[in-house]
């Protein structure tokens, strides 16, 4: 009995081919609407994490603005951060805008940094050539330089600038070591800066003290502990002052930030779902036609024997057939439309199981609910009324 009811409502389908693709085409929007958002939103998610990623969930970023009696963090201070459980080490950085000359050839207003050798040590992709910045570097304020990728193809266009002299401030450094390129849509871009050792940046810079400070944890799954203590060293550095002092735990704003983008692709996902429920109204109204015409076909199979089950059967299967069809054409039409726009973007594309399930799943459970009362209404038809025009 199954087989034949799949059969005969192919059959249906196949035969009224026009009706068919409209009663499709509300599912299709509907599933293309949320294969391609839910797709973008991951996207723009799992980039945005990655570059949230790079500057470290096993971080903690201190800016320490100070009150009028105390400007920023001192060496005492910043050892006593060190010093608290959990810390695996410290990198202060200072940030001043300045000009960089080679040859004659001069570069203005270029961010030159102060960082120690953690900042390196911490991620090893940072450097292309060269060496780090290392511990003797910052005890003897040593007058090196490491400098990003548009800088090396301004100043050193054509050759190697390991070891070749570069004007910072009025100061010659020597070049160590090169940047890698960062990423165009990175959020912490170094192309254009020069990074020297901080001891040295608080001599030549003219900066006296440390207002950002990046602590590097052991077990970021312990960060709030080690937010506590470090709130104490700072509370006793600052007096106790209110506004003194941020601390940024980039652990808690990652899982902020995916929440949050969780929470809009729910959103959207509902907005997109309405039209999926549309589409479902439209399948219903369709198969009521459907019904309408063919009133005869529906009393002959009854007259001949046909139980109410089974033509409540044929139309239930007509009807998730035309869903779970719409629900393929719409996956297929979302990945397209999710991959263009991905690309045009600058995001990573990528279609999650639970999104092609909860988009194709919806879309067959439409079928049903909405496919049940024309079918229900076939199915309790009178043949007699049925056959009345024959």
């Amino acid at each position: 009995m199954l087989f034949e009811s799949i059969k005969m409502s192919w059959e249906n389908i196949v035969n009224n081919k026009l009706r068919s693709f409209l009663t499709m085409l509300g599912i299709v929007i509907g599933v293309a609407s949320i294969i391609a958002l839910i797709t973008i939103v991951q996207g723009a998610t799992n980039s945005i994490s990655d570059q949230v990623k790079e500057l470290g969930v096993d971080k903690i970023t201190i800016n320490a603005m100070g009150t009028p009696l105390k400007i920023g963090l001192s060496e005492e201070d910043m050892k006593k951060i060190s010093k608290v459980n959990n810390i695996r080490g410290i990198s202060p950085t200072l940030s001043s805008k300045t000009g960089v000359v080679y040859k004659g050839n001069m570069i203005e207003n270029i961010t030159v940094q102060g960082k120690n050798q953690i900042y390196f040590s911490t991620d090893l992709s940072l450097l292309k050539s060269g060496r780090p910045i290392n511990i003797l570097d910052i005890e003897s304020r040593n007058q090196v330089a490491i400098i990003g990728s548009s800088l090396v193809n301004k100043l050193y266009y054509g050759s190697n600038p390991i070891g070749k002299k570069l004007i910072i401030n009025g100061t010659t450094y020597t070049v160590i070591g090169t940047l890698a390129a960062s990423s165009g849509f990175s959020m912490s871009s170094n192309n254009d800066a020069v990074i020297i050792p901080y001891t040295t940046a608080l001599r030549s810079l003219g900066i006296k003290t440390v207002s950002n400070l990046d602590v590097f944890l052991k077990d970021a799954n312990l960060a709030d502990a080690a937010v506590t203590d470090i709130k104490s060293v700072l509370n006793a550095a600052f007096n106790y002052k209110d506004n003194a002092y941020s601390i940024y735990n980039m652990g808690e704003m990652l899982s902020s930030l995916q929440a949050m983008m969780g929470m809009m692709s729910l959103l959207l996902s509902g907005i997109a779902a309405i039209s999926l429920v549309v589409g479902g109204i439209g399948i219903m109204n369709m198969m009521l036609v459907s019904i309408t015409e063919r009133r005869t076909e529906i009393g002959l199979r009854k007259a001949l024997g046909a139980t109410p089950n089974r033509i409540q059967l044929q139309f239930i299967i007509e009807s998730i057939f035309l869903s779970i069809m719409g629900g393929f054409i719409g996956f297929i039409v979302g990945c397209f439309i999710a991959f263009v726009a991905t690309n045009l973007i600058g995001i990573g594309f990528s279609v999650s199981l639970a999104t092609v399930f909860l988009a194709v799943g919806f879309s067959a459970l439409i079928g049903i609910v909405f496919g049940y009362m024309p079918a229900r209404k076939a199915s309790i038809l009178n043949p007699i009324d049925a056959l009345r025009n024959l």
